[in-house]
C-alpha cells in the first residue's frame, strides 16, 4: 500500500459559506480528520496535491497529513464533488492505525476476455464493482482482479472465486454474482398471420364467387323425384305471373 505524505494547513472552525468559498475559489479543498481518541481537526489542503496522491496511491492510498508539528496518518473516507462541475468540494479523513484492521472497498477489475463473448456472442454483465473488506491498512491493494478468461455463455463468477491475498477478510456474501456472460435475445418480428390471412381469404372468396343457379336442396315433386330450385329472384318474378283465362262463351 502506497504512503503518501500530504501538508494540510489547520482551520480556524469558521465554516462560513464565504469562507468556504473562498478556499475553493484559491484552489483549496476544507477538510476534517476525525476518528480514535482525539478530537475532530478542520483542515485544508491543495485540491491538486489531494488528486495528485490519490491518483498515485489508489482511493485506499494510507495518508500521512502534516499538520503543523503533528502528523495524522488517515485514510480518505470520502471525497465529496460538486453536482455539476465534478471538483472536489470537501474530504473526510479517517484516523487509523497499522496495527488494527479496518473496512475499506476496493476496486474490481476485470482482466482476460470471456470465450462466451468472444466467439459466441455472449454480453458481459457486471453485478459488483467493489468489494467490502477487512484488513490491516498495509495489506489493503488497490484493486482485486477478476479473471473471466473462462467465462463461456450463461457462466458466472461469484465473490467465492475471487483471490484475495492472505490476511484479507471478505465481508461481501459468498454467493453474490460479481460477473456473468448473458446470451443476447434477438427480437424476431413475426407477421401478425391471422390479419395476414384475413385479407387473402377474403381475396380468395371474393374470386371464387359464384353467381345464383339453380340448385337441388333436395325438394321433391309429386312423383317423389328431385326438382331444381328456381332462384330466389326467378321464384318471385314467376309467383307475380297470374295464369291464362280461358275465355268461353
Amino acid at each position: 500500500m502506497e504512503e503518501i505524505k500530504l501538508q494540510v494547513e489547520k482551520r480556524d472552525g469558521k465554516s462560513t459559506k464565504k469562507v468556504l468559498s473562498g478556499l475553493r475559489a484559491s484552489s483549496k479543498i476544507p477538510g476534517v480528520i476525525y476518528g480514535g481518541s482525539k478530537p475532530a481537526v478542520e483542515v485544508a489542503l491543495s485540491e491538486r496535491e489531494l488528486l495528485a496522491a490519490r491518483k498515485k496511491g489508489g482511493i485506499n492510498a494510507i495518508l500521512h497529513l502534516e499538520v503543523g508539528k503533528d502528523q495524522e496518518t488517515v485514510i480518505l473516507k470520502e471525497l465529496q464533488r460538486h453536482p455539476v462541475t465534478d471538483r472536489p468540494v470537501h474530504a473526510d479523513f479517517q484516523r487509523i492505525s497499522m496495527t488494527e484492521k479496518i473496512e475499506a472497498r476496493v476496486p474490481l477489475h476485470v482482466v482476460g476476455e470471456a470465450p462466451g463473448v468472444k466467439t459466441s456472442g455472449g454480453v458481459l454483465q457486471h453485478e459488483l464493482r467493489e468489494l467490502r473488506i477487512r484488513a490491516l491498512p498495509a495489506k489493503i491493494p488497490q484493486a482485486i482482479e477478476v479473471d473471466i478468461s473462462g467465462l463461456e455463455i450463461n457462466q458466472h463468477l461469484s465473490v467465492k472465486d475471487l483471490k484475495v491475498a492472505e490476511g484479507i477478510e471478505v465481508l461481501d456474501a459468498a454467493e453474490h454474482i460479481v460477473v456473468h456472460v448473458s446470451q443476447v435475445k434477438e427480437e424476431v418480428a413475426a407477421a401478425p398471420a391471422a390479419a395476414a390471412a384475413a385479407p387473402a381469404e377474403g381475396a380468395a372468396a371474393a374470386a371464387g364467387a359464384e353467381p345464383e343457379v339453380a340448385s337441388t336442396k333436395g325438394k321433391k315433386d309429386e312423383e317423389g323425384k328431385l326438382v331444381k330450385e328456381q332462384p330466389k329472384a326467378a321464384a318471385a318474378a314467376e309467383k307475380g305471373k297470374e295464369p291464362a283465362k280461358k275465355e268461353g262463351k
